[in-house]
């Protein structure tokens, strides 16, 4: 199964991608007001995907169908993760990205990002996909399958450069999920880009501005 994908095409022949996952019962749309605000214009032509998620019965909303990387078992993220879901929505990544690079953008100028659940899947598949990529950025999120992450990360992306933004007052997904996150990836190796706002389960604009900032740093001229 292929993804549904919305996308944004610059005028000219795009020098980077940028892949936007959205969160629980969202769509892709949710973050084109995101795209816009973005200026990477000092890159060049950035080409801009956003996927939905696969349509499925999510039992911590009584099993009501409605779009999602994988099932939310209940208020537990860490003991009760739903394996099948999250690894089936991770192989759907990782087509994505195939599917990008086979259509000539090269891995290390594709960011693969993402709010919340979308954040989840950008860790578990960036960390686990066999190349080098730009980075991953993560909005209100957590590191799903935590334990088995040491043993599956792949080399390709060992290192690389990771954004993390987290509300103080998130009462979906509790900051520090996020903090648990932020420090598993430093002790791993990568450099972490932190940033912790006065706000609940959401984004902001000072956030998209940190965001803003981080592109250009990790797309930009090395």
């Amino acid at each position: 199964m292929d993804l549904a994908t919305i996308e944004l095409h610059p005028a000219g022949e795009p020098v980077t991608s940028v892949i936007v996952l959205h969160g629980l019962g969202a769509d892709g749309t949710d973050f084109l007001p995101m795209c816009d605000e973005l200026d990477l214009s000092a890159l060049g032509p950035v080409r801009y995907l956003m996927p939905r998620a696969p349509v499925r019965p999510v039992t911590i909303n009584g099993g009501y169908r409605m779009r999602a990387w994988y099932d939310i078992l209940g208020n537990d993220l860490v003991r009760r993760e739903d394996e099948g879901g999250l690894r089936e929505s991770l192989a759907l990544v990782h087509a994505l990205l195939e599917r990008e690079v086979a259509r000539g953008m090269p891995a290390e100028r594709i960011v693969l990002a993402g709010f919340s659940q979308g954040c989840a899947i950008t860790l578990l598949a960036g960390l686990r996909y066999g190349r080098r990529l730009a980075g991953l950025a993560g909005m209100s999120g957590y590191l799903p399958l935590a334990t088995s992450t040491a043993q599956e990360r792949h080399a390709a992306n060992a290192g690389v450069p990771v954004f993390l933004a987290h509300g103080r007052d998130d009462g979906v997904v509790p900051l520090l999920r996020g903090i648990a996150a932020r420090d598993a990836l430093v002790e791993f190796g990568h450099e972490v880009d932190w940033h912790e706002y006065p706000m609940e389960h959401s984004v902001c604009i000072e956030e998209i501005a940190a965001l803003n900032q981080w592109l250009l740093q990790v797309l930009g001229p090395r």
